[in-house]
């Protein structure tokens, strides 16, 4: 054979075919006629069309090799540098090297996914902590029950497009610096589609869905909190043309408690009891989520000190166990003395000689920033 494809590219014979791809798109930019319009130029472009043609096609690729035509033996061929149905065969790949990605034709299905949804909905402490289960109303798209997806009205159905021939797009011939460019875009008549649907249905205007209100059970997990979301899959809008529902998306809103404060898995609370029940001891009963329990105050607790009542707080999400109750204690002292207490009380300061006590004195607790100051100077 005359011409030596793998020379006209400049690729090597064992070269793979993103090579020789990568080889045409930087040839195609150079010499491409709208580009440079030179006569040489335009058969030089010519002969890199045929080389890629043939070198890009497996088969006739093979025959290429073996010494044969392969532009010959092809059905329709347009001959060696030819601009008929074979010299612009792989036209895809001239747009690619210059616009950087070749365009995706056809007609568009009218059939599509449906969009997720999301509901948001209020559960007390305790349904938080062991689970529940919850009865939601959802208003969401759902398939068509008079056209069943389909758009059209009963005993009609969608016709081919007449003004695209069922292709969904139309092509624009415009003058460019490149010279003449063909470009193309969605069928206005069709919207890109392929069909027309002449006879829509009545119930749902050619949609294929209508909007309708339906009850679900949702299975509330223990140890949800603020913000977790449980995914109930294929109960979200149903596409356009009934095509798959998307997911629905349950956003738990956990509603305040009036004694207990959550953080993360453990409970949090304050009970406010007089300095002499903290300084002899008593017991306080407190209704936690398991019921009525009794808080152990130990005499000569200290106003700031915590009591864990283990395994009493929110179910562990993953995983077993719960987390604890913490039980804050803050110690009163009285305002008003009348003279029988206060007598009381001096006499018991005079047995502890606390009758005029000293105090410690600590230094104050320095903040962060006052931390990072004195770090930075060297104390």
């Amino acid at each position: 054979m005359a011409t030596d494809y793998y020379a006209v590219l400049g690729v090597r014979r064992d070269a793979s075919q993103d090579e020789i791809k990568k080889a045409f798109r930087r040839l195609a930019r150079e010499l491409h006629p709208d580009v440079n319009p030179d006569p040489k130029t335009q058969e030089r472009f010519k002969e890199i069309n045929a080389a890629y043609e043939v070198l890009s096609d497996p088969q006739k690729k093979q025959v290429y090799d073996l010494g044969g035509d392969p532009l010959s033996q092809a059905a329709g061929g347009g001959g060696a540098g030819g601009f008929g149905a074979g010299g612009f065969g792989n036209f895809s790949d001239i747009m690619d090297a210059f616009f950087g990605t070749a365009s995706q034709r056809g007609p568009r299905s009218r059939t599509r996914r449906g969009q997720d949804a999301m509901i948001r909905i209020e559960v007390e402490l305790d349904e938080a902590a062991f689970g529940t289960t919850k009865d939601i109303q959802v208003d969401t798209a759902v398939v068509c029950n008079t056209c069943n997806g389909e758009g059209a009205a009963p005993g009609t159905s969608a016709q081919t497009c007449d003004m695209c021939r069922g292709r969904g797009e139309v092509s624009q011939v415009t003058r460019s610096f490149l010279g003449q460019v063909m470009t193309s875009r969605p069928c206005p008549q069709c919207q890109g589609f392929g069909t027309v649907v002449p006879t829509p249905c009545p119930e749902c205007a050619g949609d294929g869905r209508i909007r309708s209100r339906r009850t679900l059970t949702v299975k509330i997990p223990a140890g949800v909190d603020n913000g977790t979301r449980i995914q109930l899959a294929g109960e979200g809008e149903v596409g356009p043309g009934g095509g798959p529902a998307g997911d629905l998306y349950v956003e738990i809103h956990e509603l305040p408690h009036s004694t207990f404060q959550r953080r993360g898995d453990d409970l949090h609370c304050t009970v406010t009891i007089p300095m002499t029940a903290a300084a002899l001891g008593t017991k306080v009963p407190l209704e936690t989520l398991d019921g009525m329990e009794e808080v152990d105050i130990r005499p000569g607790t200290q106003s700031g000190q915590s009591i864990p009542l283990h395994g009493r707080g929110i179910t562990h999400l993953r995983g077993g166990g719960r987390g604890d109750l913490i039980v804050h204690v803050e110690v009163t002292t009285p305002t008003k003395l009348d003279p029988e207490q206060e007598r009381l009380l001096r006499e018991l300061a005079q047995q502890r000689g606390e009758e005029r006590p000293t105090g410690q004195f600590q230094p104050g607790q320095q903040g962060l920033f006052s931390r990072l100051k004195d770090a930075f100077n060297g104390r």
